[in-house]
């Protein structure tokens, strides 16, 4: 049952993106297109569990042992980096369109905070691996849900007429804060 909490609680009541507030960036500048919503998705679950897993076992068997977790934030950020570019690699070989579309935010997975976070937090809640497995699933998740869910709803509003003063940045930041409130009815579930 608690594996059930996990996940409901991480893809709606604690939405990494509408309520924790981390993967912004990512979050308004791939949601465009859905297309390219669905590909930074993947990529991201992709990467956020490998980079869990990895980061677990690191945590577990090198830093707590020797006591040195005051290296953990720049280990983590190391570890997640060369995963981003094992990525980047492989989907330039494998699916150079879904490359070409992410563009530049491929690269700043390294940077998003969203994985970092997930790392970090894992080991601050103290999970086992499969609960922690399970987590960054389900964050990813939530991640795709919210980045998906944005994307079709900017598609929408570029077929509206939206006023002058409105259009682009703005409307996009009035959409995910009523999106945010949104995915904040599921508080009351878990």
């Amino acid at each position: 049952m608690s594996y059930i909490l996990i996940f409901i609680s991480a893809v709606f009541v604690n939405n990494i993106v509408l309520a924790q507030f981390l993967g912004i960036c990512p979050f308004l500048g791939v949601s465009k297109r859905i297309e390219t919503a669905l590909g930074m998705s993947g990529a991201v679950a992709f990467v956020m569990t490998l980079a869990t897993i990895i980061t677990y076992i690191v945590q577990k068997t090198i830093l707590e042992p020797f006591q040195i977790t005051f290296l953990q934030t720049i280990s983590f950020i190391l570890i997640i980096a060369a995963l981003v570019q094992i990525v980047e690699i492989v989907l330039k070989k494998t699916l150079p369109a879904l490359y070409q579309a992410l563009g530049v935010f491929l690269p700043l997975i390294t940077t998003n905070c969203t994985i970092l976070g997930v790392a970090i937090l894992v080991t601050q809640k103290d999970m086992n691996l499969l609960e922690s497995v399970i987590y960054a699933i389900s964050t990813a998740a939530g991640f795709g849900l919210a980045l998906i869910v944005f994307s079709g709803i900017r598609e929408q509003l570029s077929l509206t007429n939206v006023p002058k003063g409105m259009e682009g940045t703005p409307i996009a930041l009035i959409t995910a804060g009523l999106l945010a409130m949104a995915f904040m009815g599921f508080a009351g579930i878990v």
